[in-house]
């Protein structure tokens, strides 16, 4: 059977993974939100600067 200490390990286990788990969810969704966006923007200030150098 098990003993009380390895149950607390291995939920501490658990724990750990899942926090661990949804930081880099969160990480990778915000840093590619992120990267997107300026991607965009860079975009839209070029085709800006091209339109006014044709005028």
């Amino acid at each position: 059977m098990f003993e009380f200490q390895q149950y607390l390990g291995f939920l501490l286990f658990l724990t750990v993974l899942t926090m661990g788990f949804w930081l880099m969810f969160f990480l990778v969704s915000f840093v590619s939100y992120w990267l997107g966006g300026s991607v965009i923007e860079l975009i839209k200030e070029k085709r800006n600067k091209r339109k006014l150098e044709e005028l």
